[in-house]
């Protein structure tokens, strides 16, 4: 019993850093915390060695498919488990208290305050952000929520996740809009050839453009500012897939110039699951009809609150996104995603110098970031799995029977990769 105790501890869960030099974080919060006492650190390796004490992650095994699910840190599973506790001892005390519902029924409450945060991180007033479940979510919110007609042309590419294709062919299939797929270069380095590729299939008659700002199975960062830009000037609808991107490379929906942008955040900014945002531009979110309606469906002063009412929900999940984005600030955003960046980065330099292997991903510097898909001749992508799998314990993940993806994160280290990378090389 002693023993799982100290083991508990020591894996950072009450919020007890395995570092001296880290213990106000875990235990007062990031707000509280200065990044001042990491100054100590010898050098950028030990800073990040010292950051990588506050995930429970199993020492002897390496995580690399953070462009599925990113592992929460244990100041955000702290942060929850407390959260759960208080409200499940103090149901009655809470219960309808002064007249204003349980706070256990999470979709009905606007969460100003987290939508504020999130708007710092993506450069958006809140009230144009809704807090949905994930990224499909938000692709379905849209979708269900313009009004299109018979004849209307709907603008996918052929690297869309299932969570960015299938609302709209179920929409070209029900209202009778015209669904067209424009073809990405694979691998793209260019990126006027994927502009190029998206208007060729571009006509009078579009009226939406839906597209990854990253592409899940390679990671190519696409040119949607520039793709926003000229549907503006045809008066077409933008769509952005930002699945694979906060917490991972920066975005700035002003900038930008989208029309709708929605994300999940238990990837990359290491959310709990079921964390996702979006975000609709101001002129175009009265526009948008709720998809699921509940009390506050026609409110006309917080439109971002009026997409996200959608019942009983998850309140610990909402208090473990506020810790994450507090853990994310805490680091730093710069800092943040320039480690991805170098992480990535430096995989894909190594994998360069192996003969073998065929890296699918972008090597145009500005067009790639934290996911890397390469592929190695006299292996499938499931055997590379295994392979790593096998030797080392690092777990990446196969992308059909082809490709291996690796996603790099700031929990990850320079020395995981090498050792990656001395795997493939010896096969």
């Amino acid at each position: 019993m002693k023993k799982n105790r100290r083991h508990f501890i020591r894996q950072g869960i009450l919020g007890v850093a395995a570092s001296a030099a880290l213990p106000s974080l875990a235990n007062s919060g990031p707000s509280d915390y200065s990044l001042r006492t990491l100054a100590k650190a010898e050098n950028n390796e030990d800073f990040w060695g010292l950051v990588r004490d506050f995930f429970p992650l199993k020492k002897d095994a390496t995580y690399f498919n953070n462009g599925t699910m990113g592992p929460s840190s244990s100041y955000v599973l702290q942060k929850m488990q407390e959260h759960q506790t208080y409200y499940s001892v103090n149901a009655a005390d809470v219960d309808y208290k002064n007249g204003s519902g349980p706070a256990l029924l999470s979709g009905y409450f606007p969460y100003i305050d987290i939508r504020k945060k999130i708007g710092q991180v993506v450069n958006a007033d809140y009230q144009n952000i809704a807090l949905t479940q994930n990224a499909t979510f938000g692709m379905n919110y849209i979708a269900n929520g313009l009004t299109l007609k018979k004849g209307d042309e709907i603008i996918n590419t052929d690297q869309e996740h299932g969570g960015g294709f299938a609302a709209w062919q179920q929409a070209a299939k029900r209202l009778g809009c015209v669904y067209k797929q424009a073809t990405l270069p694979i691998p793209a380095n260019d990126p006027q050839a994927i502009f190029d590729a998206v208007f060729s299939v571009v006509t009078k008659k579009t009226k939406v453009i839906a597209i990854p700002h990253i592409a899940s199975i390679f990671g190519t960062i696409l040119p949607v500012k520039e793709i926003c830009a000229e549907a503006r000037t045809r008066g077409i609808f933008t769509v952005l897939d930002g699945a694979q991107c906060v917490g991972q490379i920066p975005v700035d929906v002003t900038d930008i110039g989208c029309d709708a942008y929605y994300s999940s955040l238990h990837k990359w900014l290491l959310a709990p699951a079921g964390s996702g945002i979006l975000y609709i531009h101001p002129d175009k979110i009265a526009d948008i009809w709720a998809t699921i309606p509940s009390y506050n469906w026609d409110n006309q002063e917080d439109h971002g609150f009026r997409l996200m009412q959608n019942g009983t929900g998850n309140p610990t999940r909402m208090k473990g996104l506020e810790a994450s984005l507090d853990f994310f600030n805490t680091i730093g955003p710069d800092r943040w995603l320039s480690r991805v960046k170098e992480l990535g980065d430096h995989l894909r330099s190594g994998l360069t110098d192996i003969g073998k292997v065929t890296i699918h991903s972008s090597m145009e510097g500005s067009m790639c970031a934290g996911i890397t898909t390469y592929s190695m001749t006299g292996y499938t992508g499931p055997e590379l799995q295994k392979l790593l799998w096998d030797k080392k314990k690092m777990q990446p993940r196969s992308v059909g029977n082809k490709y291996l993806r690796h996603s790099t994160h700031i929990y990850n280290s320079i020395n995981e990769i090498d050792i990656a990378l001395s795997v493939i090389a010896e096969a």
